[in-house]
């Protein structure tokens, strides 16, 4: 009763066009194409609560629309339909800008997580050569000591050690190869000029060492001109003896 009181009072006396509201009954199954109090709804299956709300929403339809097209109701949306947007362009600028920042805030999130995994695994990698590097000096350790035990008569580990500083060797040297002068170095040639080097100048080579064509083996051995044979007095030390000098100091005095 208190219901029906209620829609009597906000019940408005207009067309339907002004009102177009709709009072459906109870749905037909579509299976059974029937309405009968045996298809009552269980208002404690969701399921079933739902599709009954849904096909009722369906049969408001189907008696609404013939209604609007008789009274020449456009129910369609023409093609050249031009809605305005609710936000404002400044708010739209707004809300972009922020969509640009947070897309720019997880890029740098994923340069970071990269930047973080690279690091990681050169940590990794560097731990791996440090342990090989460590076995590696404990097992050589290991073979000198079998080795003056005398458990072990093979010095293989000696080999595989001057293989191994040799590569070292021969890498360091490429390296300093294409390495060259730095900038500073290849300025301060290009202004003052490369008058070569200077420390060292006078120092042997092997180009040096080896030649043997300015040699001369009479001034080598003291058979010059003006010396003496073997077992004879060097001409050039012509200092007297410790004796003559003491007496010429005698006569001096």
């Amino acid at each position: 009763d208190g219901l029906k009181q209620c829609l009597s009072e906000f019940r408005q006396q207009l067309a339907w066009v002004e009102r177009l509201d709709v009072t459906s009954g109870q749905v037909a199954d579509p299976v059974s194409q029937s309405a009968s109090e045996k298809d009552a709804v269980d208002p404690e299956n969701d399921f079933q609560r739902e599709m009954t709300f849904y096909r009722q929403a369906q049969a408001a339809v189907l008696e609404a629309l013939p209604r609007l097209r008789e009274l020449q109701v456009p129910t369609r949306r023409p093609d050249d339909y031009f809605a305005e947007m609710a936000k404002s362009d400044q708010q739209m600028q707004k809300i972009r800008q922020k969509l640009k920042s947070k897309q720019e805030a997880m890029e740098r999130s994923e340069k970071a997580k990269q930047l973080r995994a690279m690091r990681k695994y050169g940590k990794k990698v560097q731990t791996e050569i440090l342990q090989r590097r460590q076995k590696e000096k404990k097992n050589m350790l290991n073979a000198v000591k079998k080795y003056q035990k005398g458990l072990s008569d093979k010095l293989d580990f000696l080999d595989e050690e001057q293989t191994s500083s040799q590569g070292n060797k021969k890498g360091n040297a490429n390296q300093r190869i294409k390495k060259g002068p730095n900038a500073k170095r290849r300025y301060k040639n290009q202004k003052f000029g490369f008058g070569g080097k200077k420390k060292g100048s006078k120092w042997n080579t092997k180009e040096s060492f080896n030649d043997v064509s300015s040699f001369r083996s009479k001034v080598a051995h003291n058979k010059g001109p003006g010396k003496a044979g073997k077992g004879g007095k060097k001409a050039l030390n012509k200092r007297p003896g410790k004796r003559a000098r003491q007496k010429m100091k005698n006569r001096a005095r």
